[in-house]
């Protein structure tokens, strides 16, 4: 009797990513979601309580008779418009060229925005970088029209690259689009000023289209004469013809990662794609939360919850990267940006001197840390070998303070107790 072959599966296994990695591991040594005796520093979202100087948090949800049928796909028109006027009131102010309601699409939280991206992207070689953020592995494993293009952002160089050298890159290589986080998840990197302009310039010049993925847009420190948000919108010359598309939301800057309001801005014809794309993938979102997130970005108020975001997570960061220092981890580049630390432990002693084997022992003290090789963005194994970001670990002050300070205090006693 001849051999049967067995059935091939219909799905394939598909691996977790980054802190949801971490959390699933950790809940095999009995973490559970908020549970108070653990510090959760490797964290992706920012503590949503209340801050000094912050405005109230919202507590309640109105939902009208028409919110109960479906929205536009692209989000509702008062939405769009309110989001537009965010961008140029911050960033656009006295240029000709203006964001309309037509350059913004509403979706359902960031990664369903790069999703709508990567289904309306052509064949083209898309460049990233690494260390970033672990999304964008998944996304470019999925469309598989995309060329994966890898840049290496190297330690030693403080995870930055120049401009100019970037240029070359781009036209050695014929990439059409290049993809990266800006503050940069994981290493808080900040690309901003001439710095910026110069990016929006090449892209302008070469037609190599920037995905701007701006979500920690309002975290920056360190530069009492730029105190406000980060954009690369502020370097567009015209809205509808420079290729810059930009990602942001209310999850970080506004810390509702519950409400899953994100939003694209873009030329109007890349708006329309999004939009066809959002038509199959996911329909549209929430009209009930997008009527609550208007009025969460009214101006005053957005500007109150920035300012005191950012004098709260400027004193976490300075406690976290001056403990972590002293217990003997470097920082090639110190965070200017985002509510993350990105450190080597490479001096530690064994097993600590691995992300790793630094968070499977963090883990017997209650603290979630993320290894570093997880921000290692590489699409389908294209390269081979050992990661470089092997030593290293990205830590979060996104928690409430006294929540960071105890997992600084018990990651002290892990690292006495080793050596």
């Amino acid at each position: 009797m001849p051999t049967q072959t067995p059935p091939r599966p219909a799905f394939r296994q598909l691996p977790f990513m980054g802190v949801i990695r971490v959390n699933e591991a950790a809940f095999k040594v009995g973490y559970t979601m908020g549970d108070p005796d653990w510090s959760n520093l490797g964290q992706g979202q920012p503590e949503v309580g209340d801050l000094p100087g912050a405005p109230p948090r919202f507590d309640r949800l109105d939902i009208s008779l028409e919110d109960h049928a479906y929205g536009p796909v692209e989000g509702l028109p008062e939405m769009r418009e309110v989001v537009a006027a965010h961008y140029n009131r911050l960033y656009r102010q006295g240029k000709s060229s203006q964001y309309a309601s037509e350059n913004v699409a509403i979706a359902a939280g960031g990664r369903l925005a790069l999703s709508r991206c990567g289904a309306a992207l052509d064949n083209l070689k898309l460049g990233y970088f690494t260390p970033d953020y672990t999304a964008y592995e998944d996304l470019m494993t999925t469309f598989h029209r995309l060329n994966p293009t890898c840049i290496e952002l190297p330690a030693s160089n403080g995870f930055r690259i120049d401009p100019e050298e970037l240029e070359a890159r781009i036209e050695q290589d014929d990439i059409g689009a290049l993809l990266i986080s800006n503050p940069c998840n994981p290493t808080g990197t900040v690309i901003q000023g001439t710095e910026l302009a110069a990016w929006v310039d090449m892209a302008r010049r070469r037609s190599c289209t920037l995905l701007m993925d701006e979500f920690y847009s309002h975290y920056i420190y360190g530069d009492p004469g730029n105190p406000g948000p980060v954009s690369s919108a502020a370097y567009v010359e015209d809205v509808d013809e420079d290729p810059v598309v930009i990602f942001d939301g209310l999850t970080k800057c506004f810390r509702y990662p519950g409400w899953r309001v994100g939003w694209v801005i873009a030329p109007k014809s890349i708006i329309r794609a999004f939009t066809a794309a959002g038509s199959f993938l996911d329909g549209g979102p929430s009209k009930p939360i997008q009527r609550a997130a208007i009025k969460v970005m009214e101006p005053n108020r957005a500007d109150q919850e920035t300012n005191a975001v950012r004098a709260a997570f400027t004193q976490k960061r300075d406690l976290l990267v001056d403990r972590l220092k002293a217990l003997g981890v470097t920082f090639p580049g110190e965070p200017q940006g985002t509510f993350y630390a990105f450190g080597c432990v490479g001096n530690l002693p064994s097993p600590l001197n691995t992300g790793e084997g630094f968070m499977h022992e963090a883990f017997k003290h209650k603290v979630l840390t993320v290894p570093g090789e997880y921000f290692d963005v590489n699409p389908n194994r294209q390269r081979p070998g050992l990661s470089p970001l092997m030593a290293f670990v990205r830590f979060s002050y996104g928690p409430p303070r006294e929540n960071v300070e105890s997992g600084l205090e018990r990651l002290a006693e892990m690292i006495s107790s080793s050596g």
